[in-house]
């Protein structure tokens, strides 16, 4: 158990593990179930939801993902019975052909100013945007926000931490970023390239002809971040994690209060060892769909929805590795039930254990809101 306690330290802290990635539910497993049972994955409201206007700018903003082997699907066996999966279980992450990076910085100013970039390509020209585009292959997340908003605005970025992570699909990430300009000059018209046109401070965004209405709620968190963050309860600076991993993971942090005792107990997956329950992100359903499938997979069929809560991410995992080809990551969620111990229980290879004092206070401090980061999900 000190091992499993200081993982969810490390986790809290926003690192990474050291441990291998055991997995518990894998695409293959998730494809058999769909196959077996029929069972079409359902969103879980537990997440924020985007609203219509974000949904559609985020959307616009969106890169064509080019199919590989991996999308053509071997769907023969689960036609007679009704319900095909919608992605191989052989699949995995390669950016810019099966899955999609995009990063966005947000800079605001002494004045509450917002760091703003005019496009300068032909389909949105002359419009508006938070300085923000793909991941190229071998970069780190963090590597490429800086490279993205020095092209775009001709300023330096020290990211500081991330302030959103939003998901279309299970193969589109963008990852919010707030931090410090540290060097640079802003971009003039003078200086317009193919990257941008110029480059400017702006105090009210809705005054400018924007490329997409959703950086309007990424600037309002990111003000209200700079404004509060210091004086009110808000997670700690929390940036990616380096390491690697070749496959798009997600490991849930579960907790329950059993009523005998009064005390916090997390979930654990005893198969092949003891760790943290992980399965992969289903590539062509929404995160929602995987996390309700995999909370069904851990509980059963039963489980009421409202039954407990997703707050958010813990940490974000993700590097680059020499010699290897494929760009996965791992997000860990934090997830608390509503209801006493007693009422819950977990099939299988699942238990639960009871956490020490320090472990139970760190994790009823992570539970309020803006005490994890936010996982928006695009439907």
């Amino acid at each position: 158990m000190d091992a499993v306690e200081g993982n969810i330290r490390q986790l809290l802290n926003g690192s990474s593990l050291e441990e291998e990635v055991l997995c518990d539910f894998t695409l293959a497993d998730q494809n058999e179930a769909i196959g077996n049972n029929g069972i079409l994955l359902t969103p879980w409201a537990g997440f924020p939801q985007a609203t219509d206007s974000m949904s559609s700018g985020l959307l616009c903003n969106m890169q064509q993902i080019k199919l590989s082997k991996f999308d053509r699907l071997p769907v023969q066996e689960h036609v007679a019975k009704g319900v095909a999966p919608l992605a191989a279980s052989d699949y995995v992450p390669i950016l810019s052909k099966t899955v999609t990076y995009i990063v966005v910085g947000v800079l605001i100013n002494s004045k509450n100013e917002v760091l703003m970039m005019q496009e300068a390509k032909k389909s949105c020209a002359g419009q508006w945007y938070l300085p923000a585009g793909r991941m190229e292959p071998n970069e780190t997340i963090e590597d490429a926000v800086k490279r993205e908003v020095l092209e775009e605005t001709g300023l330096e970025m020290k990211p500081t931490t991330l302030l959103l992570v939003e998901s279309a699909g299970g193969s589109w990430f963008r990852f919010i970023f707030t931090g410090e300009v540290v060097g640079g000059s802003l971009k003039t018209p003078a200086q317009a390239d193919s990257e941008s046109l110029q480059a400017k401070w702006v105090d009210n965004v809705s005054e400018l002809s924007l490329r997409a209405h959703d950086v309007i709620d990424i600037i309002e968190k990111a003000r209200m971040y700079h404004r509060l963050h210091k004086a009110e309860p808000w997670h700690d600076r929390i940036r990616p994690s380096l390491k690697y991993h070749d496959k798009l993971f997600l490991r849930l942090v579960i907790c329950i209060k059993q009523k005998a005792s009064n005390r916090i107990h997390v979930l654990l997956s005893e198969k092949t060892k003891v760790h943290l329950p992980v399965c992969e992100i289903y590539p062509a359903r929404s995160l929602h769909a995987t996390l309700r499938k995999f909370m069904i997979e851990i509980f059963g069929a039963d489980l009421q929805l409202d039954s407990h809560k997703p707050h958010g991410l813990l940490n974000v995992e993700h590097s680059v590795q020499e010699g290897q080809k494929h760009d996965g990551l791992l997000l860990t969620v934090l997830v608390s039930f509503r209801v006493p111990l007693e009422e819950v229980y977990p099939i299988d290879k699942y238990t639960w254990v009871v956490v020490s004092k320090e472990i139970e206070e760190a994790l009823n401090l992570r539970i309020p809101k803006n005490m994890t980061i936010p996982l928006r999900v695009v439907r």
